[in-house]
């Protein structure tokens, strides 16, 4: 059966059933719609189930008509927790005073964040929001509206378009936006184009600079593709070479592909434990004892208490461990065929651009060996094989 949700603030028990007629008991739990989960039969002389604490009290008539017995072996949830709280009086108080300081504390201004600039410097920002109010330890209720911090703000700094300014909880974002400038070019020195690798060239486009390759031409490594220098041999200029050049280059990939796949899976058996957050501090509630599982993946659910649009330093967290196992899968040839050539393929675009094209592949080799499927590919590539070579004045010029 389903758990049901929000047990934890309904509170439940796990109880152990035992004598009587069992299998009719279970059978008049669900007709009268009382909420049980993780239910385990033992031979048909024992069960064990969780139960909701209204429900559970639902359950005496049910039980003398069956003859069953029942001993509550495990209590959880708010009720019980509120009990056993209650025989702490001293505690309680000290807890209560506690929240009323902590919501006390969550009035206040904590930290001021300037995001978004870059060469208006941080403290300039924050001298101009002090002036107006927005500063560590200032009562947020003293504050004046957003929109009218925003525009006093953009008043007092200079170069900026826009300032937005945001609260949430006990931190205030300063959102600045510059004022846009030309950007300079960067200056360049004179250079060539040439081939980093072995290629034909399939596309050459000379933006700035003398190409001397043309389509189709094979290019060896370091070869000049655009020339940096204009001229004849009685009158030079030395550019800065720009343009794009594209060639097909072969590369040789050896790939390794084990047969056998390991990943993990989960059981569907957890552990839970609850925690009350208080700013930095989380005080556990429930679910104490090590992990009863030797593989596990822990999963963390925090929720923020919120008042309105602020957001409180208080809240509930709850951490599941969920116990996991590691199952092998035998995989197939073709499959491990199949893989290996995906990697290769994403890792000669990774290396040389989106604009890279793969437009052959040819498996060299193939072997199956040690529980690994070995190959050696030649991919046929297609990408930019243009790099920067800086011209070297001669001492005479």
């Amino acid at each position: 059966m389903k758990q049901p949700s929000l047990y934890k603030l309904r509170g439940a028990v796990r109880i152990t059933v035992t004598g009587g007629d069992i299998e009719a008991l279970i059978n008049m739990v669900a007709e009268q719609g009382l909420e049980v989960w993780n239910l385990r039969a033992h031979d048909g002389r024992k069960a064990e189930m969780n139960i909701l604490l209204p429900h559970f009290f639902r359950l005496r008539p049910l039980l003398k008509r069956t003859g069953c017995r029942v001993k509550v072996t495990e209590r959880s949830g708010i009720p019980f927790f509120m009990a056993r709280l209650m025989k702490r009086k001293f505690f309680l108080g000290g807890m209560v005073l506690f929240v009323i300081a902590m919501f006390a504390l969550s009035s206040m201004v904590w930290n001021v964040e300037v995001k978004g600039n870059v060469k208006i410097p941080t403290d300039v920002v924050l001298a101009a929001a002090k002036k107006e109010g927005i500063y560590p330890f200032q009562w947020g209720f003293r504050l004046q509206s957003q929109d009218k911090l925003s525009r006093q703000l953009a008043l007092a700094l200079p170069d900026v378009t826009w300032i937005g300014v945001s609260k949430e909880g006990t931190t205030i974002t300063i959102q600045v936006v510059e004022s846009a400038q030309p950007q300079r070019e960067p200056l360049l020195n004179p250079r060539h184009l040439v081939s980093k690798s072995d290629a034909v060239v399939t596309q050459i486009y000379a933006e700035q600079g003398r190409p001397v390759v043309q389509k189709d031409t094979r290019v060896k490594k370091g070869q000049v593709l655009i020339s940096g220098i204009l001229g004849d041999e009685e009158n030079t200029e030395n550019v800065v070479a720009k343009g794009e050049v594209r060639g097909l280059v072969w590369r040789e990939y050896e790939v390794e592909v084990p047969l056998v796949q390991k990943h993990n899976t989960m059981t569907g058996e957890s552990k839970e434990r609850f925690y009350v957050v208080l700013g930095d501090w989380a005080v556990q509630l429930w679910g104490y004892g090590k992990t009863p599982f030797s593989s596990f993946n822990t999963a963390s659910d925090h929720k923020p208490l919120t008042w309105r649009s602020f957001t409180l330093p208080m809240g509930w967290l709850t951490e599941t461990d969920m116990e996991t196992t590691q199952q092998e899968e035998q995989k197939t040839v073709e499959w491990a065929r199949t893989k290996g050539l995906e990697g290769a393929r994403n890792d000669i675009i990774a290396k040389n651009g989106k604009g890279t094209k793969i437009l052959s592949e040819k498996i060299l080799h193939e072997k199956k060996e040690n529980g690994k499927v070995y190959m050696k590919v030649l991919f046929e590539v297609e990408e930019s094989i243009a790099e920067e070579l800086p011209l070297v004045h001669s001492q005479g010029e």
